[in-house]
């Protein structure tokens, strides 16, 4: 009896455990060429081909699981299409749909984060309130409306935001959000310790729904630092990866990341950037861990295996982009990435952000993450997060003195023009003037900061943690002691 054909889908599950990204990128294509694309398989063939890096293949399954007539469906493929950079082809196709469509609360809430993410406030505004005109039980909009406006003393939001939230039966994860957006219009409004309660009402939601297991980290961060070492890294072959420079920006999140990719995206050599977190899916075959890295060079069959995993970084880049030109790549989380990713690509240099550690945990804190960073809810999660960083960040920087340029936050806010140059300098690229511009760029910035880095550069943030010094006292005690 002949056995059952195993779907595509469940066979680049089995290429990746296998370390193969490229062979679990073929598996997917032939799932979407020549098997079962019915509803039940699209959505997760879609799912993993995002994972992996493999955009257009992410695309077209999201776009085979559109349904005539269901909102959602289509809601689904524009926010893949958002995700990476499509944006615009997202309201392209908006503008297409009827009315019906068009006047959706989600559609419309999706196009005021479109707008907002372009720094055009005033449109999101609008959107978000028509969204909660149709929906006023919409915490996730109350959010977005509460990070779009400022709010004042007796502020009707406000106290529409209050109302809602003493409604009986909200669902956890809208509940925090809700808290979030409180804590934002209470801050606003110079009730600091109010503003404060409801983050850390909002954090203990989430932090029940989603434990973190910051110990695990901890150990993760120590194991890697005592195996990366000079004697261990000279065992591994030089990479011939030497196509193109890779401008990595990277550091905690909120410590000035964004804004740093802005200066240099306004390079003419420079054509875009974003958090694309695409070289923990090129490196796949070579896994995270020296023991994982050593077995991948002497087991592969190729000339140049660490040029391969450099170059697969590249293409998926240059897929995401749709270009050739240089990207500013400000992906987060890559401590733990760092020695493999100058290993593979030998012309890469990275920005390290550097910021006052308590205005870091404040920012983090207060901070409606949509993903990751699970340590955020907590402030000694937060502490022993960032301890572990900082043992990461001074070991890779005492072993890549050439190729990490730290770049502390508040010199950077207080002297842009210059530091603008040390990072032009740092990365090879021909220093150009005025870079330091970025007030008004309508460029898609999908991150917590693209309110921020739509204003002038200003020291405006610097020493927000002394207004909540008290409340801080928790993350000072573990991080310092």
């Amino acid at each position: 009896m002949t056995a059952p054909h195993r779907p595509y889908f469940v066979q680049a599950l089995d290429a990746l455990k296998a370390g193969s990204r490229r062979d679990a990128a073929e598996l997917l294509g032939r799932e979407l060429r020549e098997g079962d694309t019915s509803l039940r398989n699209l959505p997760s063939v879609a799912r993993l081909a995002s994972e992996i890096g493999e955009v257009e293949l992410a695309i077209e399954a999201s776009r085979r699981t559109i349904v005539p007539g269901q909102p959602q469906t289509l809601l689904a493929h524009w926010a893949m299409l958002a995700t990476h950079g499509r944006a615009s082809q997202a309201l392209a196709e908006i503008e297409k749909q009827p009315s019906a469509v068009r006047n959706n609360p989600y559609v419309m809430h999706f196009l005021g984060t479109v707008a907002s993410d372009a720094g055009r406030r005033s449109e999101a505004e609008a959107l978000f309130r028509k969204t909660l005109k149709a929906d006023p039980l919409s915490a996730r909009t109350w959010l977005s409306l509460a990070l779009v406006k400022s709010f004042v003393p007796g502020d009707p939001d406000l106290a529409a935001m209050e109302a809602l939230e003493r409604r009986a039966g909200l669902p956890e994860e809208p509940h925090a959000s809700l808290c979030y957006a409180l804590g934002k219009a209470r801050e606003d409004c110079g009730d600091d310790d109010e503003a404060f309660r409801s983050y850390e009402k909002g954090a203990a939601i989430r932090r029940r729904a989603r434990p973190f297991d910051v110990g695990a980290f901890a150990k993760t961060a120590e194991r890697t630092i005592e195996d990366f070492t000079p004697s261990s890294l000279s065992k591994l072959t030089p990479s011939m990866a030497h196509e193109r420079p890779a401008l990595f920006v990277t550091g905690l999140p909120r410590s000035g990341t964004t804004l740093t990719e802005q200066l240099l995206h306004n390079h003419s050599a420079v054509h875009a950037g974003a958090e694309l977190n695409l070289f923990a899916a090129a490196l796949t075959p070579a896994g995270r861990t020296l023991e994982r890295a050593l077995a991948y060079q002497q087991n592969s069959q190729l000339d140049d295996p660490w040029g391969e995993v450099g170059r697969d970084y590249a293409a998926l880049v240059s897929q995401h982009f749709q270009t050739n030109e240089l990207v500013v790549d400000k992906s987060l989380g890559q401590s733990l990435l760092t020695p493999l990713m100058l290993q593979a690509l030998p012309n890469a240099r990275i920005a390290w952000l550097r910021r006052n550690p308590e205005d870091v945990a404040l920012s983090t804190f207060t901070t409606y993450f949509t993903t990751g960073f699970p340590w955020s809810w907590s402030l000694q999660d937060i502490a022993d997060t960032f301890r572990a960083e900082d043992r990461l960040f001074a070991h890779w920087r005492d072993l890549f003195p050439d190729r990490i340029l730290v770049v502390p936050y508040e010199d950077l806010a207080a002297s842009p023009a210059s530091w603008s140059e040390r990072l032009q300098e740092h990365f090879g690229l021909p220093v150009e003037k005025d870079l330091e511009q970025i007030a008004g760029n309508d460029r898609e910035v999908r991150t917590a900061s693209a309110a921020q880095v739509r204003q002038p550069i200003t020291t405006d943030r610097v020493g927000r943690a002394a207004r909540f010094e008290a409340q801080l006292k928790p993350f000072r005690d573990r991080y310092y002691g």
